[in-house]
């Protein structure tokens, strides 16, 4: 079983994977601007890894109504996997700058 190495994850996964900066609010995947949201056959899941050095990340989802459901707060080195389904993004929020590493999968 292999484990989740958040130092180098472009090392690591084998599925799409992307790290981004976060400060204030952003958009891990979809976005504001959509007005449906996007249903799968099959939910997919977006795995969320906050950086080794990072601070603390509130995560959430948004419908394209713009009802934004916070999920709660990712702590540095943490991770939390997100079912991308019948929304329309999923966000993350962060009053300083911190990495936040992704994999779709």
């Amino acid at each position: 079983m292999d484990a989740l190495r958040l130092g180098e994850p472009n090392n690591f996964w084998n599925a799409p994977a992307y790290s981004l900066k976060v400060r204030g609010l952003r958009y891990l995947w979809g976005s504001a601007g959509l007005t449906t949201n996007l249903k799968f056959d099959r939910a997919f899941i977006l795995h969320i890894a906050n950086d080794q050095a990072g601070k603390p990340v509130k995560i959430g989802t948004r419908d394209a109504a713009g009802t934004m459901s916070e999920l709660g707060t990712v702590q540095q080195g943490e991770c939390i996997s997100v079912a991308i389904n019948d929304i329309s993004g999923v966000y993350a929020e962060c009053a300083q700058d911190s990495i936040v590493h992704c994999l779709i999968y």
